[in-house]
């Protein structure tokens, strides 16, 4: 298994090897992307997602990663109150070659199971504040706000159609995201590489954004992708049962131990 989570974390932190070639494909990914903004179509995006972040909802997050002729992914799922600022979720690696890690959030802090060092009946503890993504593409600690985050600063935005997704019909809102928003709370390591890699296309990296809006102004599922240097990364979240009770069981303080960071592959 070593070989695939060294070409998932190779992925995830763009490679400086990126070449002359890869900054012409970005110029052609550019140009394909939209050419105008609506002001409709950001204001749709925008209020959808600000509307989430004062409800509750399922979720379903799949991250798949392809290189070298091959794939990989791993699946995040849980439950979250946005309004509440509370959620849980489960984080497996399929396959089972890594233990697969449950989060709770709740109370500014974020409890994570299975971290190296604790014991295996213990919770590390953090401040939500303080984690960092170590991953592109990856939210800290897979916060699902984060997510919501970027997508609210989708730039360049267009009406793509309407599509079927999570059984309703739903509006297609394409964008692109800016070097800020791409490097959003990432760890200084990653961060470095990431503007290196910019550095060597000479514009910022080609992600794409996607939310799909349905006619009740609900965001049911966002995407974000990244093709570059022969690795691709593509991140979908689906949103189900909005409006619906999330509960969450906070581990007890005599269970928990205080952690200064948390990364791997699962932690993003």
């Amino acid at each position: 298994m070593r070989r695939p989570l060294v070409l998932v974390a190779g992925a995830a932190l763009l490679c400086a090897g990126c070449s002359s070639a890869d900054a012409g494909d970005h110029d052609k990914a550019a140009a394909a992307s939209p050419s105008s903004t609506s002001s409709g179509s950001r204001s749709a995006v925008r209020a959808a997602v600000a509307a989430l972040r004062e409800d509750s909802a399922e979720f379903r997050q799949e991250i798949e990663l392809e290189g070298e002729g091959q794939e990989y992914g791993l699946t995040v799922t849980g439950g979250f109150d946005f309004a509440a600022d509370r959620g849980h979720l489960a984080v497996e690696l399929p396959g089972g070659a890594i233990d697969h890690s449950d989060q709770v959030f709740a109370d500014g802090k974020i409890y994570i199971s299975g971290v190296q060092g604790v014991g295996k009946d213990a919770w590390g503890v953090l401040p939500r504040d303080k984690a960092q993504a170590h991953y592109l593409l990856r939210a800290p600690l897979n916060d699902p706000e984060h997510v919501l985050q970027q997508i609210a600063a989708m730039r360049e935005i267009s009406r793509e159609g309407e599509e079927k997704v999570q059984g309703v019909r739903a509006v297609r809102y394409r964008g692109i995201f800016n070097h800020r928003t791409v490097t959003l709370r990432m760890a200084p390591d990653v961060r470095t590489k990431t503007d290196q890699a910019r550095d060597i296309l000479g514009s910022d990296l080609p992600v794409f954004a996607d939310a799909w809006v349905d006619d009740r102004g609900r965001l049911v599922q966002t995407r974000m992708s990244v093709n570059l240097s022969g690795a691709q990364v593509t991140s979908t979240m689906a949103l189900s049962d909005i409006g619906e009770p999330v509960r969450v069981t906070v581990p007890k303080a005599a269970d928990t131990i205080p952690v200064n960071e948390v990364s791997g592959i699962l932690n993003g």
